[in-house]
């Protein structure tokens, strides 16, 4: 017993973390940020969300975002991801990325990122996708509040290839912006809200010259109809 008991000390001396590691609560969710019919020029379903399982100090998620249009999906993207707390604030992320849209190749890169909230309470994800066709991407949200129950949600996204990808017909540092408002009510207790809103997409630069010669257009604008999902 004497034994046991020394041992057990200098173990404790050893790794003092160890036992609230061991210890520390496992959480696990899924929230589904858009789950959304979009209307106007052209039709098409889109989703993005995560679920995710883990303690404070280490989580492991898998994200999905996808655009499907005309039976087909337009992108489709799938990360796996560690995450991890940095600060107060914010989140480092690491990672794989899989995109397997239709019509075009799929592509495999490493995800490093940072996620979180900056002041004013906008939530940032800032990540960066290593492969033979990097790319950056910027995401900005903020919550406002109308009422209690009324939230709207203003945001912005720019993916910026950081070299020529003549498969998808951008052109390397042209960006592809969308911006988008969405006005929810939380029906339950911020598990389930429900919105209506408008989305705007426009490629920029090189990126826009080529979609034009591939005979489509460089910019939308949708009228959205979708809900919000986390349990």
């Amino acid at each position: 017993m004497a034994g046991d008991l020394m041992r057990a000390a200098v173990l404790a001396a050893l790794l003092p973390g160890a036992a609230a590691a061991a210890e520390a609560p496992v959480y696990w969710g899924v929230q589904v940020e858009r789950l959304e019919g979009r209307f106007g020029d052209g039709e098409a379903l889109a989703w993005d969300g995560d679920a995710f399982v883990g303690t404070d100090a280490l989580k492991l998620s898998l994200r999905s975002e996808a655009e499907l249009e005309d039976g087909g999906f337009e992108t489709l993207e799938n990360q796996l991801r560690l995450q991890t707390p940095v600060s107060t604030f914010f989140d480092a992320v690491a990672g794989l990325r899989l995109d397997t849209p239709e019509g075009a190749p799929d592509r495999l890169h490493a995800v490093v990122g940072l996620h979180g909230l900056a002041p004013q309470w906008f939530e940032i994800d800032a990540d960066l996708f290593l492969s033979d066709h990097p790319s950056a991407r910027f995401e900005a949200e903020y919550e406002a509040l109308i009422t209690n129950r009324v939230i709207l949600v203003p945001s912005v996204e720019i993916d910026l290839p950081l070299a020529d990808d003549r498969a998808l017909d951008l052109g390397g540092f042209a960006p592809k912006v969308e911006i988008g408002a969405r006005l929810g009510y939380d029906l339950v207790d911020r598990a389930i809200a429900p919105y209506v809103g408008v989305h705007y997409e426009r490629l920029v630069g090189e990126s826009a010259v080529r979609t034009r010669r591939a005979g489509e257009d460089a910019e939308a604008v949708f009228a959205v109809v979708g809900v919000r999902l986390m349990f």
